[in-house]
């Protein structure tokens, strides 16, 4: 038996109103708002503007911390235990709706998400991911996927452009990702809805991504913005539901292989986000796979966007790769998210391709 979660999900820069009628469906009274300290600053006056005079009462507002880590997981749960709480508001980006994801699933409380960012598809996924304290990849934990996601467009394009931007490059993996993952498979009901709905994926990116990414920048909540945030929200969300089940696991592949490996690479240089790594990390894929025409489209898509095309923009070098290749291998995404057993001199190869062709990207006037 299988249970596929899908989210339900309001959109528009009105969402906040229809927040009485849908907690009334799940006879929830006691609320919890939790996520990062942005974030509820951003969202929660609109929520409890919404929540005025309908007796549902916010027992309490809390900043989930910076990282999704244990520690953090368990802190929130501490509050929703204290609180008696019987729904909570996971509310910011990917890292504060993982944590809260998380901690909901503790007490077994429906999770309501609000994306005050764009970075990735947390808010309608039921996978999270945790980290060790130093920010190092921990595990993969499986909270249930939010009930009901409210997409305010004004509150993401009033966000820093940095997230949008990154949750471009995350949703670039998802297509390639399952596509490889999938092929060759003998694939079940669920797999194949959610390869279909994968081929869904891309091309709002390449067609709305930089007229998005530039209105957000404006601080305009347009058409371009709605539909970049619908694609990274519902889109790849609903394609990670159906692809990620106890008895396969489509949902990622190398990109997401190279990501998880970068965490533990220490090195100088900036705070890297999760979504530009990645997008490397699709370069890296369709050298892999030797495919140089998708290779180069999504590359100069990357260019175009200021998205990373070579190491040297993630402060990595070859140097590295010894220790990025190692560190892949440990990861789910290595031992499950391919048609056959990647080879790690293959990985190596494909790493240094990326790399080169992105480094003739930049030469080009």
């Amino acid at each position: 038996m299988r249970t596929i979660q899908m989210s339900n999900y309001t959109v528009g820069e009105d969402c906040f109103e229809t927040i009485p009628a849908v907690l009334a469906g799940y006879r929830a009274t006691r609320i919890v708002l939790a996520g990062g300290a942005r974030a509820l600053a951003a969202a929660a006056p609109g929520i409890r503007a919404a929540l005025e005079d309908t007796g549902i009462s916010i027992e309490a507002e809390v900043v989930y911390g910076t990282d999704s880590t244990q520690r953090n997981v368990d802190a929130i749960a501490d509050v929703l235990a204290q609180t008696a709480a019987d729904a909570v508001f996971a509310i910011g980006g990917g890292k504060a709706i993982d944590t809260v994801k998380t901690a909901a699933k503790q007490h077994d409380l429906p999770v309501f998400s609000v994306p005050t960012i764009c970075s990735n598809c947390s808010s309608a996924t039921a996978i999270a991911v945790i980290y060790h304290d130093d920010g190092s990849f921990k595990e993969y934990a499986y909270p249930d996927a939010p009930v009901h996601i409210f997409i305010n467009p004004a509150i993401i394009a009033e966000a820093p452009a940095e997230y949008f931007w990154a949750g471009i490059g995350d949703a670039l993996s998802k297509q390639p990702e399952v596509e490889y993952a999938t092929s060759g498979k003998d694939l079940s009901h669920t797999a194949a809805l959610g390869l279909t709905l994968a081929h869904t994926c891309t091309e709002p990116l390449m067609e709305w991504g930089a007229e998005g990414l530039a209105d957000v920048r404006a601080g305009h909540a347009s058409e371009a913005v709605k539909q970049i945030a619908l694609d990274i929200v519902v889109n790849t969300g609903y394609v990670s539901n159906l692809t990620n089940q106890p008895d396969f696991y489509y949902n990622s592949s190398l990109a997401h292989a190279f990501y998880n490996a970068s965490c533990g690479v220490t090195r100088s240089g900036a705070h890297h986000l999760h979504g530009e790594v990645v997008s490397f990390g699709v370069l890296v894929l369709h050298a892999y796979r030797g495919d140089d025409a998708e290779l180069e489209r999504y590359a100069r898509f990357n260019k175009q966007l200021g998205l990373p095309v070579t190491l040297a923009e993630l402060d990595l070098d070859r140097s590295h790769l010894p220790q990025l290749v190692e560190l892949a291998q440990q990861t789910n995404e290595w031992k499950l998210g391919n048609p056959q057993a990647f080879s790690p001199e293959a990985f190596t190869a494909a790493i240094i391709a990326a790399d080169a062709f992105g480094q003739t990207l930049l030469e080009e006037r």
